[in-house]
């Protein structure tokens, strides 16, 4: 509540300081200034299909709030036909990947844009920003994990300091989760709006109605007479996909944890072929989960399940994916993003979450579906999540209302998001 009223008095001074604008103009005869111009900060990968659904969610925030702002595209990956994909949605679109066009948005932009991600992810590059050019910045978003150090507790300590004064100088700081949010307050976070704002992919509208049509016919799925199961480690293999070095640690935890943390999904599956007319489909969120999906759950199944459980084989771009699942019946596992996706489109979706994720999960409960979110660190959570996965797909009409609550919730949120930035633009 104090924050609305922080941003109800900021309103007031904002409307009188643009009466004394219009007044000096008529007077001086000055035209007034052109579309702002916002220098967009995301785009962080692109072997992960909610890491591309951050910026096109975004953008289209943007696009449907402010659609008189001009916006350019500082990413770090828009390779694997990202770029095209981003282009023909955003025809406008401008996009800063060499020096000397990021030189050019540092001198036209009037804003900075850090868009969602795990963490405060260009971190250095809105510090660069803001001694470079002066002028203001926001972000939009993200969680606010605690910082590890592999040397000294003072590194970490250090570290997240330098990230509250860089969170404590922006505009608007927007917490994609509540938890994170108590975390910048406790370590004294003073950004002077700083409140819960929703992960950017739950606006990613991206399609692509022909492969996804293709695909499902192929494999005889019907628009929703099935649901989508998604499979995850604890830690993401990255050596396996990307030129990074093989982690002895991460693969250890991945593997003492891999049976207990798909477990409950195979368990779910065969319930969902025994005891309804649903199909299930294994996909991917990222380039490592289709072997994930293989080895965990499929080859895992007995074989008349496996009639019924279609296993995809290859990665997936953003928009076949939001394709697939807006004509499936809902969603389950061990990923975040494409349940997000799912919300933003009314389709109900069911999270399991840990420890190594962060707290991102959490944002489940701030848009009022905690009973579709489980903790698998915690014993007491592990029986509940095959009967919730069962009632979702034996009430699917009921489902899809509460689906259809939280997304109606979420665009609330937006909207109030972008009156700031808004405000702040003015």
């Amino acid at each position: 509540m104090a924050s609305l009223e922080r941003n109800s008095i900021s309103r007031r001074k904002l409307l009188a300081l643009l009466a004394a604008t219009a007044t000096s103009q008529s007077v001086t005869g000055a035209e007034p200034a052109g579309p702002k111009h916002i220098l967009l900060r995301s785009s962080w990968q692109t072997v992960n299909i909610g890491d591309i659904a951050h910026t096109p969610g975004v953008l289209r925030i943007l696009e449907t709030h402010l659609p008189e702002v001009k916006v350019t595209l500082w990413p770090s990956k828009v390779d694997n036909g990202v770029e095209a994909l981003l282009t023909s949605r955003f025809p406008k679109l401008r996009i800063a990947k060499r020096p000397d066009q990021l030189k050019a948005a540092f001198d036209d932009c009037d804003f900075l844009l850090h868009g969602s991600g795990a963490s405060l992810v260009a971190e250095r590059d809105v510090v660069r920003w803001a001694k470079e050019t002066g002028k203001p910045y926001g972000i939009y978003g993200i969680t606010l994990p605690p910082k590890k150090s592999s040397a000294t507790q003072a590194t970490s300590a250090a570290a997240m300091a330098e990230t509250i004064r860089v969170l404590s100088d922006a505009a608007f700081v927007f917490f994609r989760d509540s938890h994170s949010l108590a975390l910048a307050k406790a370590k004294g976070c003073k950004t002077p709006i700083m409140q819960f704002g929703p992960d950017g992919a739950f606006a990613c509208d991206l399609r692509d109605d022909e492969k996804a049509d293709a695909f499902l016919a192929e494999h005889g799925l019907e628009t929703g007479k099935f649901l989508c199961c998604i499979p995850r480690l604890r830690y993401t293999p990255y050596w396996l996909i990307k030129d990074r070095p093989f982690d002895p640690v991460k693969h250890a935890r991945n593997e003492q944890m891999k049976e207990h943390d798909h477990a409950q999904l195979r368990a779910a599956i065969m319930e969902i072929t025994k005891t309804t007319d649903l199909k299930v489909l294994l996909c991917p969120e990222d380039q490592t989960q289709m072997q994930v999906g293989k080895d965990l759950i499929l080859d895992r199944l007995p074989a008349d399940v496996r009639q019924r459980v279609v296993w995809r084989p290859n990665y997936w771009l953003t928009g076949e994916a939001v394709s697939v699942y807006v004509r499936s019946a809902g969603l389950f596992g061990n990923e975040m993003h494409s349940p997000i996706m799912c919300i933003g489109h009314g389709v109900p979706a069911i999270v399991c979450r840990w420890a190594e994720q962060t707290s991102k999960g959490y944002m489940w409960e701030d848009i009022g579906l905690g009973e579709w979110l489980f903790n698998l660190d915690d014993p007491a959570d592990v029986p509940d999540i095959v009967p919730a996965i069962l009632d979702l797909a034996r009430n699917l009409e009921s489902a899809r209302q509460k689906a259809r609550a939280a997304q109606q919730r979420v665009e609330r949120y937006q909207a109030e998001t972008m009156a700031v930035l808004r405000d702040e633009l003015r």
